[in-house]
């Protein structure tokens, strides 16, 4: 999705384009979500760009999406450049020597609540 959505209508006030501007962005997250995935593939993932146009938007997190869209509001934009782009996700391993310190440290803590 590579969207430049408007934030006035002569009609329907900013607060209910906003509203209506968030669902159609999980309602697409949701649709990507429900495809099928390939063999090799754990999960999808999104690459999101946020900014006033194409030009200037800026690599976002995917569940920033909302709280971007909010400040879009108050900061009373005219439009926004919203860009959710699908890839394939594969999930990694964390390291085992991080785990084993993180499971010492808590057995420390639990020890030293006792006292």
């Amino acid at each position: 999705m590579k969207k430049t959505f408007k934030m006035t209508h002569p009609k329907i006030k900013v607060p209910r384009l906003v509203e209506a501007i968030k669902y159609e962005v999980k309602k697409y997250i949701r649709r990507e979500r429900r495809k099928t995935l390939p063999p090799d593939v754990d999960f999808w993932d999104f690459d999101c760009r946020f900014g006033v146009d194409e030009v200037s938007s800026d690599v976002i997190h995917l569940s920033e999406i909302n709280k971007f869209i909010s400040q879009a509001e108050e900061k009373q934009l005219g439009s926004f450049y919203l860009e959710i782009l699908v890839k394939p996700g594969h999930r990694s391993k964390k390291p085992k020597e991080n785990q084993q310190v993180n499971v010492e440290d808590s057995v420390i803590q639990n020890k030293e609540g006792e006292e």
